[in-house]
This record gives structure tokens, sequence and C-alpha cells, in this order.
């Protein structure tokens, strides 16, 4: 059975509902999954408008969260069929049911729809319980807009501007709460912004297991807080900056560093670990500022740890490789890249069989392990991946600190266990037998292969991003790009193949790993190949098992699985 045969008879299977809103008729599912437990419940009607694109407002709703109900912005009116004496519904003239329409109305967010249900959401009544919930919020709101870390991703801001009212009619003095409240190590808390949505305090305690938020104090007083003297500090704090609707939770490393509106958002992947999870970068003039998750169901939903949030600043450091280089007289000198790719393509081609050994990360991207297994595929070669595995946790965290480890078993770099062949390939340098290493992303003296042996090579060519003990030793430098600054795709730890796009540019000569190993594979083999990356995934996909079936553009935003 196909995935969209399956597809079409799960979609066929679910039970649907008829609900009409606004004057309209729709269609939706009876029940879905609870956000947490994953049980089928009741869908509710703020799923049914949004389902359907029609937009009723809230703060407190989330849909990978607990319902709360507390901020009533969502506030509808509704009606349900109304019945003769028989039992059975009554029609207007038009064929339409009659709708008995309701006195009172209710949140949308925690009422479930039924049969033959009628919401509504722009009525006039509608518009001003919206009005009337706005106010209420603004009473002792700070209006500092202009300074707030949150302006341009306010919903505050936004919904004030849709559907709050022009003037205030609030003359008494604003209740001051506490400001700049130093919560933990990545967030900070300004409680006169807080509207009390408590999204912060479900995340926490129902999605990270760490019950640390709460209310204090009552009334206009209420204030978030952390447990008495415990700070907020688990690996997936900075959600909580994401979440909050308003400027009350701001992440240290972000706050005032950059106006979001004047950010590049790119789609990318989080590389610091197996997971995979879903990113988006902001960026500016080529300068990296901060991740952010973009949601995929099939991988991190819409969460990310805090490590890989802030896994970037390496990106930014100063003693990045810029340089081609090339060794001569026994000292590095800069070249570049037509004469070092020219001449390492030569070095590949005169070296007798089995005479080769590759060091391949796996944080390199699956086309660029396709590429290094081309390169030295008549060779003989033996080639491996450098393992890291760390702790895992119950949510995103994988013990596969490698991001594409799998991407490393379907090319062939790493055929057995990753990390198996680095002592054979070390063995046979100190036998004479391997006299030419490549070495692509890794800083080999760490792993097995120590700086003195690399001196019994005749030729040690290195691409790497970051100065190391083995690029100081390298007969020809490459250097290569970050992921952030090239296009490609990582197999996860669970097999989905994934794309990401590039946000920023290299530094000086740095080129993607990918565009020289695509010259140097051509240079060899005097094949033209795939001159472009799209192209070179359809090809790596067609020769490799356990891409078969796939392509660049089925692989849409949130990826396909492979078939390892």
């Amino acid at each position: 059975m196909t995935n969209v045969t399956a597809e079409r008879q799960e979609k066929s299977a679910v039970e649907t509902v008829s609900v009409w809103i606004d004057g309209q008729a729709y269609d939706v599912p009876k029940t879905m999954p609870h956000p947490v437990s994953g049980e089928q419940v009741g869908t509710t009607m703020i799923q049914a408008c949004h389902m359907h694109g029609i937009d009723v407002p809230y703060y407190c709703y989330h849909p990978k969260l607990p319902v709360a109900g507390n901020c009533r912005m969502c506030l509808v009116e509704f009606g349900t069929p109304a019945l003769g004496p028989d039992r059975q519904p009554l029609y207007n003239e038009d064929g339409s049911p009659q709708i008995r329409k309701s006195p009172r109305p209710v949140i949308a967010c925690a009422t479930p729809i039924s049969p033959g249900m009628a919401i509504y959401t722009q009525t006039p009544e509608a518009k001003q319980m919206r009005e009337s919930v706005l106010e209420f919020l603004l009473i002792n709101h700070p209006l500092d807009c202009p300074i707030c870390d949150q302006a341009g991703e306010c919903k505050l801001q936004e919904y004030a501007v849709d559907y709050g009212k022009a003037d205030s009619r609030f003359v008494e003095q604003k209740v001051h709460k506490p400001k700049q409240v130093d919560l933990g190590p990545r967030i900070m808390l300004d409680d006169e912004r807080c509207i009390l949505c408590s999204r912060c305090i479900r995340f926490t305690r129902d999605i990270a297991g760490d019950d640390a938020l709460g209310f204090a104090d009552r009334g206009s007083y209420s204030i978030l807080t952390n447990y008495p003297g415990k700070p907020f500090d688990n690996n997936y704090t900075l959600n909580t900056a994401d979440i909050c609707p308003v400027g009350a939770l701001t992440s240290k490393d972000f706050r005032f560093q950059m106006r979001v509106w004047f950010l590049k958002e790119t789609k990318s992947v989080c590389t610091s670990c197996g997971t995979g999870c879903n990113i988006m970068i902001g960026s500016r003039n080529d300068r990296i500022y901060r991740y952010t998750p973009r949601e995929n169901d099939a991988v991190n939903s819409c969460w990310m740890c805090d490590y890989g949030r802030l896994n970037y600043k390496w990106i930014n450091r100063e003693d990045r490789l810029r340089e081609v280089q090339q060794r001569r007289d026994g000292a590095p000198a800069k070249t570049n890249w037509s004469v070092a790719l020219k001449e390492v393509a030569e070095r590949i081609e005169s070296s007798p069989s089995g005479s080769i050994g590759v060091v391949a990360s796996a944080r390199l991207t699956n086309e660029e392990l396709y590429l290094v297994r081309r390169l030295v595929q008549d060779k003989d070669a033996i080639t491996d991946s450098v393992p890291r595995m760390g702790e895992a946790d119950h949510l995103l965290v994988d013990a596969d600190k490698n991001p594409n480890t799998n991407g490393a078993h379907a090319t062939g770099i790493a055929a057995k266990k990753v990390g198996a062949d680095i002592a054979t390939i070390a063995d046979r340098i100190r036998q004479g037998k391997i006299k030419t290493l490549l070495v692509f992303g890794e800083d080999v003296t760490k792993h097995g292969i120590e700086a003195d042996l690399l001196k019994e090579l005749d030729t040690l060519v290195v691409s790497d991003i970051l100065p190391n003990a083995t690029t100081e030793r390298a007969d020809y430098l490459l250097p290569g790009c970050a992921h952030a600054e090239k296009r490609g795709t990582f197999t996860n730890a669970k097999g989905r193949v994934q794309k990401f796009m590039k946000a920023i540019e290299g530094p000086g000569d740095a080129r993607p790993e990918w565009e020289f190993l695509h010259e140097l594979v051509q240079r060899k083999t005097h094949d033209g190949g795939s001159a472009n990356l799209p192209a070179l995934f359809n090809e790596m996909a067609e020769q490799v098992p356990a891409f078969h079936g796939l392509s660049w553009g089925e692989l849409k935003d949130t990826g396909a699985q492979a078939s390892l």
C-alpha cells in the first residue's frame, strides 16, 4: 500500500460532523488528539474555526498545550439546532436548519462542537466582548511598545489594533509589578507585561516535566514567579519566551539584540543531535542572531532544547578558516581553489588502491557524504565518521550528538558502527599502507589518530570550519561552511530526510563542501554530474538505496522518511 493510499484511507475513516460557522456549513472531525496525552478528545470550536481559516483571537490557548480557558479572548456566540415536539430538527423555508441561539457566549477554546451547531464569530456582540477583554488586559499593562523586546511579535499589540478600541476609559493609577526579574540563566521576566495566560506554566509542567512556575497573589496584583529559591533552569526554558504572547518572558541571549522586523528568516534544521529539530534562523547582514523552533509534528512539534537553540555562536567566530592553503617548504601558504583542487584530484587519482583513508564527519550533509564516497569509490579506501554520544532526555534530546549518522550509514561512509574503522586507519598509517588521508570536518587528533602519526602521511587534505590540531598539519586546507551557510539534507535518528536552506554567506574563500567535492569528483572522473544541489540530491536518491523514491521537491518543508 502506498503512503498516498494509506493517507486517503485514514482521512476517509475520520468521523466528521457538520457545523455552521458564520452562516457557512463545514465538515470537521468529531475528535482530535489531545496535545499532551494523544488521546482522542472532542474537537473544540476554535479548532473547527482555525482549520477552515476563520480567525478567532486568543491568548491562553495554544494548539500544543492543555486548555486553560482563562483569557476569555476567544469568546463567541453559538446556537444549536431547534427541535420540534417530535424531537426532530426544524428547517427554514430555504432548507437550512433553524438555530436556537444561546443567550450566553462561550469560550471557543474549551467548548466542544456538536452536530449542527452554529458558531458566530463576527456578530456585534462578539466584537464588543473582544473589545472589553482587551480593555481589561490593558488596564495595568505598561504602554511601552517602542522599547519592548516583543514588539513586532506581540499578540497584545496586534489584537489591540485588530479588535481593540482607540480610546481608553481608564483614569486610575496602574498597578506596578516587578520588572527585570531574573528567573534563571536564560530567561528574564517583566511581570508588568504579563497577562496571566499561563502558557509558560502549562508548558513547563505538562511538556518539559518541570513544575517550576506559578502565579502568586490575587486580582490585579497577581504575578508570575518561579519556586522560591529555585532558579528556572531546565533545558527547555527558552520555549516559554516563544509561546509568551506578550513581552513578559524574554531570552537573555536575544534580548535587545535586534528588532525582529529586520531579521531574515530561513528554514533550517538544528545540528546539535540526531533529532534534527526544525528551526528558523534569524539573521541580518550575514550574522546569525537567533534560532527559533519551526513546527514539524513528525520531529519536534514546535519545541526545541535550549542547548540546540544557543548552539550557533561558533558560526560567527572571528577565527573561522577563510583561506585556501597549501603547505610549501613546511609552512602553509595561501593559494586558490583552482590550484588546490587540481592538485588534490591528481594526488587522489595517482594514489595506489588501498592507500587512502577518509574521515568524513557525520555533520556533513547527505549529498556531501555521497560525493566523498564517489571520490574514493575506486580506490579501496577505508572510510569512517567520528561518533559523538551523550545523554538523551524524555522529550527531544537524542543520545547521538551527530545530526547525520544515518546519512553516513546510508551513503556507505560508515558501513559498520560509526567509529569502528578509525583505529584501522590509524594502524595502516603506522604500517605505511595509508599514505593519503582525507579529513572532512573533524579534528582526528582527538579521535585516535595522533598528531605525530599525521607526519607519516605523504598527503593530508583537510576541510574544516574552525582551526584545530589537524588543520595545522594539513598539506591542503580547504575552508568549509557551516550548515547555515549552505543548502543540503540530513537524515535524522528516526530516518527522516530533511532539507535546510542557506541563511548567510560563508566568510572569505569558504565554500560549501558539496560544491568543491563535486568539482573534485568532476576533475577525477571527468564526469560533469549534477551541477546544482536539487539535481545532486535526485542523483543520490537514484544511486543510494536508502533514498530511493525521494526527490528534492517532495521533501517540502517537513521532510520525508528514508528506507533505512
